[in-house]
């Protein structure tokens, strides 16, 4: 790696789960933090979320791997697999239990729903009977917390009205995402956190446990979600298909446009590598537009 690249401190990541192909959605949350990144002279990493087995076609990883070096980005350090970091997971969760501040739960999400969809504390004041399968929640504290996103600007939240109790770790024994990317985050010292507004509200609940195991929080920045033509996240489970390694040109300048970039016309007719070197060079976060979601067809382009 170069020294200009080591020189300035930011490190940014993307983190896909290998549930199936990138498609468009998921790409251009990869290129926006690859932009990010680059334009800051800082390193870019891919991490795979790979924690839930029963979700992950055999193959994944790699095709998704592939289809990013298809695209012009690929990771500056080896890529690291959630699935070999069990330890770490571990020692984060016995250290938020040696400090009290777990507790045992065996609501089914049938009970949560009709709670509202908030957890209320019931199994930290009536806890489970023995045997009964559990899953460990982190008790919240009646406090707002508060961040200046990168793209959405300021937000406040108040775990304990909004979200309540969460999930560090499954009651079939996985470790949940927030306790798991909190740990890795942490570990790659991660920096900066470029992602899709599907995750902003993760983002007190991460805070919070990186206030309870001592670690700093890094910057974050939330980009639109792309949506279909019935309004739903462009995803694995809505059928979205793979990007294209043919048509990787006019994607990556769509995916550009998206980001709310303003590439000169006939640029879908340059090389991936020339797309994105003029995109870094012109990189700027605060063009990104400032929504929750835009439909995919939906952008005047």
């Amino acid at each position: 790696m170069s020294e200009s690249i080591q020189s300035t401190g930011y490190i940014g990541r993307f983190a896909p789960s290998p549930s199936g192909p990138l498609h468009f959605g998921s790409l251009v949350t990869a290129v926006a933090s690859y932009l990010d990144a680059r334009a800051h002279r800082g390193l870019w990493l891919i991490r795979m979320e790979d924690l839930d087995p029963d979700r992950e076609p055999p193959g994944a990883a790699g095709i998704i791997l592939q289809q990013l070096a298809d695209y012009g980005m690929q990771s500056d350090q080896p890529v690291l697999y959630q699935s070999s970091r069990l330890a770490a997971y571990q020692a984060a969760l016995t250290t938020l239990q040696d400090r009290h501040l777990c507790f045992s739960c065996g609501c089914s999400r049938q009970q949560v729903r009709e709670m509202g969809a908030i957890y209320d504390g019931t199994c930290r004041f009536h806890p489970p009977k023995a045997g009964k399968k559990v899953a460990i929640r982190i008790a919240v504290p009646d406090q707002l917390i508060e961040f200046n996103d990168l793209i959405q600007g300021v937000r406040h939240y108040h775990l304990a009205k909004e979200t309540g109790d969460f999930i560090v770790r499954r009651k079939d024994g996985l470790f949940a995402y927030q306790l798991a990317v909190v740990v890795d985050d942490a570990y790659q010292n991660i920096t900066h956190i470029v992602r899709g507004c599907d995750l902003m509200d993760s983002t007190p609940r991460q805070m919070f446990l990186q206030s309870c195991l001592g670690y700093p929080s890094p910057v974050y920045g939330h980009v639109p979600v792309i949506t279909n033509e019935l309004g739903q996240k462009l995803s694995k489970q809505h059928f979205a298909d793979p990007v294209s390694r043919s048509e990787r040109r006019s994607i990556l300048h769509a995916a550009i446009r998206f980001l709310g970039q303003n590439p000169p016309r006939k640029h879908h007719e340059l090389g991936v590598s020339e797309q994105l070197d003029w995109a870094i060079e012109h990189w700027d976060i605060q063009a990104i537009p400032k929504l929750a979601t835009i439909p995919q067809h939906g952008l005047p382009l």
